[in-house]
């Protein structure tokens, strides 16, 4: 194994992850398995031994369609150590959209999981893609180069991480190698992360905020448990215990669920120190219940986009009490503004709202081959985010809404999660989102999709009057639909998009 200085000089991200933890230490958990990072090294140098040996060179893009385990972080982080480019895959994807993230990203070969080879193989072969499979690549014994090709870490790309496509089409974003080693660096830090913490890893790996979890977490000597059954989530708080994480990280319907549907606030974990939550706004609620339930846990609400590498902002957990709802400031060292549409900051300490606007070295370059849309979002070293907010008078920043998001109802410009905080109130919800659908008289009319906790009732009239007790008439839902669940992304965001479909659709 290289040196920590060499490793450093090198510039390549996936070799200052691999060279995180000492090669006896435990850095994966999965089931009753478990990974050394020595062995870890060893089957990440397999992945990218085996992708040179295919004649791969630097820079080219490799596919990665896998689940989370141990194969998905030692193939990912072997491509980039190999000076090639991770394109990871999600799972949910069909026959056409997997077809246009290989083609647009010109992936001739593809890494695959045993378990999902049968699904994927006629895919590529319809598109002349070769497939390595897990089995194939780990028994492999390629012959390994000298030296692992060189990188440009400002400008080689590491992966080409897809959005999630909650608002519209996914987007393939760019990633360097500086990208993720400055945001990892960052979250690190603030994070206080030591070789001791041990996070749960529910979140999908080809998600921006999973992959940070892989990249902080292996980079500081800790340790991922990867556990797929969310489906079952009091499967997870056990493991929770019995793997004693210090950590666990989750997009809002991960809490709400964990609090509402397995009764988390009732049980205990001694091990752990930190909860944290990103990829959307969790209603104050349920964060108020968090605190009141673990007062001895840190809990990190955060800010970010998969264009910033992941995260942009935290709000420091002792703050929660009087900042509840902000986001927090701009992450060291990227800088975030607010900024009216003239590229002036908006008033500190005003209603005054402005669109976010970010920059620094977590900042991707833009989205591949889409030159048209890198030029909408990012400009002159910026990222539009398309995110509108306040900023208080002591910096905090308060997100109102994403741009297209906002509901137009009687002429009025209505923020659909003011309403989703306010039905939140009432324990009977679990999660709640609110769309505007077109309406003849009000132009556009608020509707509300309320999953219920298992068991309990609640009527449509006794919604809309707890939101005429807080909110005017034109705010108040004028649909509202029970559902099973929300329908959400690979990434656990709840697909806005698709309830707007769905309804125009009925």
């Amino acid at each position: 194994m290289a040196s920590p200085g060499e490793v450093e000089r090198s510039g390549n991200v996936a070799e200052q992850i691999l060279a995180g933890g000492r090669d006896a230490a435990t850095a994966l958990y999965f089931g009753a398995r478990t990974l050394t990072f020595a062995e870890l090294n060893h089957h990440a140098t397999l992945c990218g031994g085996a992708l040179l040996a295919r004649g791969s060179s630097r820079g080219d893009r490799i596919g990665l369609f896998c689940e989370n385990s141990p194969f998905f972080v030692a193939a990912y982080l072997g491509t980039i150590r190999a000076g090639l480019c991770s394109v990871p895959i999600r799972l949910d994807c069909r026959a056409g959209d997997f077809r246009r993230m290989v083609e647009s990203t010109g992936s001739k070969i593809l890494l695959a999981s045993d378990r999902l080879l049968p699904r994927i193989r006629p895919w590529a072969e319809a598109l002349a893609a070769v497939v390595m499979s897990e089995s194939e690549v780990l028994s492999s014994k390629p012959a390994l180069p000298a030296a692992w090709p060189p990188v440009d870490p400002d400008r080689d790309l590491a992966a080409i991480m897809f959005t999630s496509g909650s608002t519209g089409e996914p987007k393939g974003v760019m990633v360097t190698h500086t990208n993720i080693a400055s945001n990892s660096h960052a979250i690190l830090q603030y994070l206080a992360l030591t070789p001791e913490d041990r996070v749960m890893v529910v979140l999908p790996f080809h998600y921006c905020y999973g992959a940070s979890l892989l990249h902080t977490h292996l980079m500081v000597g800790g340790s991922l448990v990867i556990d797929n059954r969310f489906l079952f989530p009091g499967l997870v708080l056990d493991e929770l215990v019995q793997r004693r994480c210090s950590g666990l990280a989750g997009v809002p319907s991960t809490y709400q669920i964990l609090l509402r549907n397995a009764a988390m606030a009732a049980r205990r974990f001694p091990s752990l120190r930190w909860l944290q939550q990103a990829g959307g706004q969790l209603p104050n609620p349920v964060i108020r219940d968090i605190l009141q339930a673990f007062p001895q846990v840190k809990f990190y609400v955060m800010y970010g986009q998969t264009e910033a590498t992941a995260r942009l902002s935290y709000l420091p957990p002792e703050r929660l009490q009087d900042k509840l709802g902000s986001i927090g400031r701009g992450l060291p060292p990227a800088r975030l503004q607010v900024l009216r549409p003239d590229g002036t900051p908006v008033a500190p300490g005003t209603a005054e709202v402005g669109e976010i606007v970010a920059s620094g070295d977590s900042i991707s370059p833009g989205y591949w081959g889409d030159p048209i849309e890198t030029a909408r979002y990012f400009r002159q070293g910026k990222l539009y985010t398309g995110d509108l907010a306040t900023v208080d008078k002591d910096g905090f920043i308060f997100l109102v809404a994403r741009t297209r998001d906002f509901i137009k109802a009687m002429g009025n410009r209505v923020s659909p999660h003011e309403i989703e905080e306010v039905i939140a109130e009432l324990p009977e919800v679990v999660e709640v989102a609110v769309v505007g659908v077109p309406d003849d008289i009000r132009g556009e009319a608020v509707k509300a999709f309320v999953v219920l906790a298992g068991g309990r009732q609640l009527s449509e009239d006794a919604v809309r009057a707890h939101c005429l007790g807080q909110l005017p008439n034109y705010k108040v839902p004028k649909l509202i639909e029970f559902l099973s669940s929300l329908p959400k992304t690979a990434n656990g965001k709840v697909a806005r998009e698709q309830l707007r479909k769905t309804q125009e659709a009925g």
